[in-house]
């Protein structure tokens, strides 16, 4: 309805009250409490405007019809009386009229904008990948709430994402610029509104919004739900990609497991064959038959690293564990590689009353030839390998000393990873590199650990720990 229309309605409603008191016998107070009433109405439903006008009519009407002298417009004073309680009247109630709309406007605003970020996330639940929801969400920003673009800077990467052709009044300095701020900031001569996306303290980027602009805290609202559905998309595809390594490497442990024990069922068969005929051959064959001999009993290692390598890396080292005495565990490595180890002295050093570790004897045994076995590949031909094994509290060390070239300090953190060599000796010493990676993986199994000391030119000291068993004791 037009303002004249809400004048000449004024006009009339006051009108119609004081034409139909005419015929009525009541007193002026209460023709002008009913005309109060009126012009409260009308002020309260169109504005100040309409219940002024409304205010004066109603004066002139009950002073003409109902003050004496009636039928004279004298505008005695409480006429005028009158006109000011009705003016008075008509502005409280049009303020407080417009104030309560202006609420229920503002309210009825943020209920929409409740609503809409509501359908936002919605619409974000099922996103991919960290770039692909970038895209979803700043399409979907500018669908849900009206506005005429939006753009989207991921610090992370530099990738600015923008959805609208107006979307370019935001700069991509504006944006690089804006995920520093501390909070919204709406330019309304550009309309423009630029807010930081963060996530805790860390910040993630920036968000602008062209066109119709929700509120600053809807703003920041939409900021903030951005910043968890990215952080969301980002920590999926994550653990996507790792579950997808783990399984791969599942697999290829589970190959290689099989691929070592079908190599090692003819490698058997081999060097019971080779065995046999050294007994028998001639002279001018032996040497051939001893490099097979070697040679299997070499592929024989190398399947059995393999076996214990996949086994480790697939977390299926299933422990016996007991109380294993540590000089028969030294005892029996060292009696196993007498062969390998004829060349060197080799000295074993266990503390007195020690007691006996609490491990899986076959695990632990397989880890100590490994790493004598290192020190013997690793130290030149005649030097010595100590061994030793001491009690720390309620934990049992045991050492592997060489006294080879030692470890640069840039290897040391390496020295543990499988297929690992270092620079000196990548070509010159023959074995799979698997050694120390499955020494770590059983020691480590057994809740333990293990780390190398080396000092150039000096050698190495290879240590892991042992829990010692608080019943048995060691003569």
């Amino acid at each position: 309805m037009t303002r004249a229309l809400r004048l000449a309605g004024s006009v009339l409603g006051v009108a119609a009250v004081i034409e139909i008191y005419r015929f009525l016998p009541v007193n002026s107070t209460t023709v002008a409490l009913s005309l109060l009433l009126a012009i409260l109405f009308l002020s309260a439903q169109w504005g100040l405007a309409e219940a002024a006008v409304a205010s004066v009519v109603a004066t002139v009407g009950l002073d003409y019809y109902f003050l004496p002298p009636v039928g004279t417009l004298t505008m005695e004073p409480q006429s005028w009386v009158a006109l000011l309680v009705f003016l008075a009247t008509a502005f409280t109630a049009s303020k407080l009229s417009a104030s309560a709309r202006g609420r229920a406007a503002e309210a009825d605003a943020r209920r929409v904008e409740i609503e809409r970020l509501y359908a936002l996330v919605q619409a974000m639940m099922l996103t991919g990948s960290a770039s692909k929801t970038m895209r979803e969400f700043v399409h979907r920003v500018v669908l849900e709430f009206g506005s005429t673009a939006a753009a989207f800077y991921y610090r992370a990467t530099e990738e600015i994402v923008r959805s609208g052709a107006e979307s370019e009044v935001a700069s991509d300095h504006d944006l690089r610029v804006a995920a520093e701020l501390d909070a919204v900031r709406i330019d309304n001569d550009r309309g423009l509104a630029l807010a930081p996306v963060r996530l805790g303290s860390r910040p993630l980027g920036s968000l602008a919004m062209i066109g119709s602009l929700p509120s600053a805290q809807t703003i920041q609202a939409i900021a903030d739900l951005v910043a968890l559905t990215i952080e969301k998309a980002r920590a999926l595809e994550e653990a996507g990609h790792a579950e997808a390594a783990r399984q791969s490497e599942a697999f290829r442990s589970a190959m290689l497991d099989a691929l070592a024990h079908d190599i090692k069922t003819p490698l058997t068969a081999i060097k019971a064959a080779v065995t046999s005929l050294l007994g028998t051959a001639p002279e001018h064959e032996r040497e051939l038959l001893s490099i097979i001999h070697e040679s299997a009993d070499r592929l024989n290692r190398m399947a059995a690293e393999v076996m214990a390598m996949a086994r480790v890396e697939a977390g299926k080292l299933h422990l016996d564990t007991q109380p294993v005495p540590v000089g028969e565990l030294l005892a029996s490595v060292l009696s196993e590689l007498a062969p390998r180890l004829s060349v060197r002295p080799v000295s074993t050093r266990v503390a007195e009353g020690l007691p006996a570790a609490l491990a899986d004897p076959d695990l632990i045994r397989q880890a100590i030839k490994q790493l004598v076995e290192n020190a013997a590949n690793y130290s030149p031909p005649g030097s010595p390998i100590v061994l030793t094994a001491e009690g720390k509290g309620a934990k049992i060390l045991i050492r592997v000393a060489d006294r080879g070239p030692g470890i640069q300090e840039n290897e040391r953190i390496l020295i543990f990873d499988k297929f690992f060599r270092g620079r000196r000796h990548r070509y010159e010493t023959k074995g799979t590199g698997m050694g120390l990676a499955i020494a770590k993986g059983i020691v480590e199994a057994h809740g333990e650990r293990i780390w190398v000391e080396s000092e150039q030119g000096h050698g190495a000291v290879f240590s892991f720990t042992l829990p010692a068993s608080p019943e048995v004791r060691q003569p």
